[in-house]
């Protein structure tokens, strides 16, 4: 039947007499020409060119990104201006791990702020009321709510396990299936593919995904604005891709945690003023996992291999981890150690001198080696952006990304390790 397209819709036109419904679409073309929302009439059985998606970037994403950021940034500094009222219970002590390389005791309920920037813009959201996916928006912070306060009771406490921080974060991926429908439908894997299209172990597998990166995160969160950085880079990468398909969900979601990390990363990096924590970590990595999934759920496009290409590092990281430390070293692999590769970067990589010739200390050669990785995410930002609906090539990419993870490893601790 002959169909108008507008810019928010699609009319149909049907008749007794095909020539009448054809020539009452004309005519609402006709009327319509010089209105804010013409329509294009299409003839039956005629070719409809698919619409080139609207442009996300207006005037109110400057003002999401700086609403997240400011409420970040003072959250951040009001941490640091009262730390004597709270160290007793935020501080991160030198002494409690082999991994932990600051110097002096930090707060590290970071997550806070992230939280506060990430409110800030979901008001922004409801205050402007131009963005139509704040239900939307406020569900995934809802939905987030268990791996989020699964860490900040562990950055409090010190008291709750890597095993219930995980279990948390899996219930909230589950969460988010129930709320926003985040339930991973295809990977392009052979067999894989067929298996998802059962509901429950779709489910299952989105939820164990979530906890997955979630927990990804948290490894890498080792050294100074690392994982803020690198998030950040991976959410520019979301953005332009949700922009270029008008998913206006994943874009302003992206873009209220990009300003929130980077309303953090002032305090972080390079002074190490006060950490993510767990709570940030676990937060951060529910949102980078959920966003991943939706961009590949709601638009049938977008290569599923898109966001797992941007976040192979961490996820690798997760899995070469477990490798090193339960073959290689018979040890358990939830047990801390101080060879990630980020601190491999850290200790071997990193220049001991600056440019004026002085030595570093031991803080600048920690938020140094940050530097590393946040070229190594815009490498992987750019090929995703380039290739984000072609699966053979971000395979490949992902591959090799795995391949020079290796042997940059290998090259800096030698095999044995």
């Amino acid at each position: 039947m002959p169909s108008g397209r507008m810019s928010n819709g699609i009319v149909t036109f049907e008749a007794a007499i095909p020539e009448l419904a054809q020539a009452s679409c004309a005519m609402a073309q006709a009327q319509s020409a010089s209105s804010k929302n013409p329509v294009t009439c299409y003839a039956a059985n005629a070719p409809r060119p698919k619409p080139a998606a609207p442009s996300l970037l207006n005037i109110w994403a400057p003002v999401l990104l700086l609403s997240a950021f400011v409420a970040s940034f003072l959250v951040g500094w009001l941490i640091i201006r009262y730390e004597h009222l709270h160290a007793h219970f935020s501080h991160d002590h030198v002494d409690s791990g082999p991994q932990k390389d600051h110097t002096e005791p930090t707060p590290r309920i970071g997550g806070l702020t992230i939280l506060a920037g990430l409110l800030a813009a979901g008001a922004a959201m409801l205050l402007t009321d131009t963005i139509s996916t704040e239900r939307a928006f406020g569900l995934l912070l809802l939905a987030g709510m268990p791996a989020f306060l699964g860490g900040l009771v562990e950055d409090i406490t010190k008291k709750v396990g890597v095993l219930e921080r995980l279990l948390l974060t899996i219930l909230a991926g589950a969460f988010a299936a129930w709320l926003l429908g985040a339930v991973l439908n295809r990977l392009d894997i052979p067999g894989v593919d067929q298996a998802l299209t059962w509901l429950p172990f779709a489910v299952v597998l989105t939820a164990f995904a979530v906890g997955g990166i979630a927990n990804a995160i948290n490894i890498i969160d080792g050294t100074n604005g690392l994982a803020l950085g690198f998030a950040a880079i991976v959410l520019i990468a979301m953005a332009y891709v949700a922009n270029l398909v008008g998913d206006e969900l994943v874009f302003t979601a992206a873009l209220a945690t990009i300003g929130a990390l980077l309303g953090l990363l002032v305090w972080n990096w390079p002074g190490g003023k006060i950490f993510m924590g767990d709570g940030g970590a676990y937060l951060l990595g529910f949102l980078l996992a959920e966003l991943a999934v939706l961009i590949v759920v709601r638009n049938p496009g977008v290569s599923p291999w898109f966001p797992l290409l941007l976040l192979i590092y961490p996820i690798f990281e997760t899995f070469y981890s477990v490798y090193r430390r339960k073959i290689r070293h018979q040890l358990s692999p939830g047990q801390p150690d101080n060879l990630h590769l980020h601190q491999l970067i850290r200790d071997n990589v990193v220049p001991p001198q600056g440019e004026s010739g002085k030595p570093l200390t031991r803080l600048e050669r920690n938020s140094c080696a940050a530097k590393y990785f946040w070229a190594y995410a815009a490498v992987l930002a750019a090929l995703g952006g380039l290739f984000w609906q072609s699966t053979p090539m971000l395979i490949a990419c992902a591959v090799g990304s795995c391949v020079f993870y290796v042997v940059t490893y290998w090259r800096i601790s030698g095999p044995t390790q």
